[in-house]
């Protein structure tokens, strides 16, 4: 990580929806010359003019922070801390592997009575609640800014609730029964 000075050229602040473009051309005093992309316009690239001195840092011959008296803001290029997917991904292969233990388990206790604890259809259901429970909390988490233990807090007791139902609706009737 280093630290460079630059002075801007040019900025460019365009907010047309899903093509928007926020970034600063920034040149030094030899004959570099870059641009750096942003996120978003605030709160250092709408102040800033042509002729401005910035502080960039750097890392990895990327830009990921700018600043001008005080006032900092992160590139597109900065590494991100998005624990919240890492979180989700971790909890489907806990609730997949917990799915797989519990299955093998009653299948080892009671192999020749195993139903519904069976692939078709309570695995695959829950399997898919569980995929959908994990990026159902975690894209959100990650979109929202929801710190990470949030997924799991959410995540586990969704797919709970939805093996107990699934367990209740997915087992098999007795004939003629209630």
């Amino acid at each position: 990580m280093s630290t460079w000075h630059f002075t801007v050229v040019k900025t460019v602040i365009k907010n047309a929806g899903k093509s928007s473009t926020h970034e600063a051309t920034l040149k030094d005093e030899d004959s570099w010359r870059g641009v750096v992309d942003f996120g978003d316009p605030g709160p250092l690239l709408e102040r800033l003019e042509p002729g401005d001195e910035v502080t960039a840092t750097v890392w990895r011959r990327d830009i990921v922070v700018l600043s001008k008296d005080g006032v900092r803001q992160n590139s597109s290029d900065a590494p991100r801390d998005e624990l919240q997917m890492n979180a989700a991904f971790g909890m489907l292969a806990g609730l997949v592997a917990a799915e797989a233990f519990t299955f093998g388990a009653v299948r080892l206790v009671r192999p020749r009575d195993c139903e519904p604890f069976t692939w078709n259809p309570y695995g695959k259901w829950l399997l898919i609640a569980s995929t959908a429970a994990c990026f159902g909390v975690g894209l959100p988490a990650v979109w929202i800014g929801i710190p990470w233990w949030a997924v799991p807090a959410v995540g586990v007791p969704a797919v709970v609730c939805a093996a107990g139902l699934m367990h209740h609706f997915l087992r098999p009737r007795a004939a003629g029964g209630v």
